[in-house]
């Protein structure tokens, strides 16, 4: 089970840890928070391919991160 995301320098991210619960997880927010890229992070931790147009700008990789128990 997924127990937590991070993410660092995707698109409008700089760094942010996700905590997870077991069951349902809800992600809310305004518009142009940054949940889609939450969950372009999950789909890139899955093996999607990226383009280089989701890197935060002047940086040079990005890199999302899971843990699972």
């Amino acid at each position: 089970m997924l127990t937590e995301l991070r993410v660092r320098d995707l698109a409008v991210i700089a760094d942010v840890t996700l905590p997870l619960q077991p069951g349902f997880n809800v992600l809310t927010g305004e518009t142009g928070a940054g949940k889609s890229m939450l969950v372009a992070a999950l789909a890139l931790r899955l093996g999607e391919r990226a383009s280089s147009d989701v890197v935060r700008p002047r940086r040079q990789r990005q890199s999302s991160k899971e843990s699972s128990n």
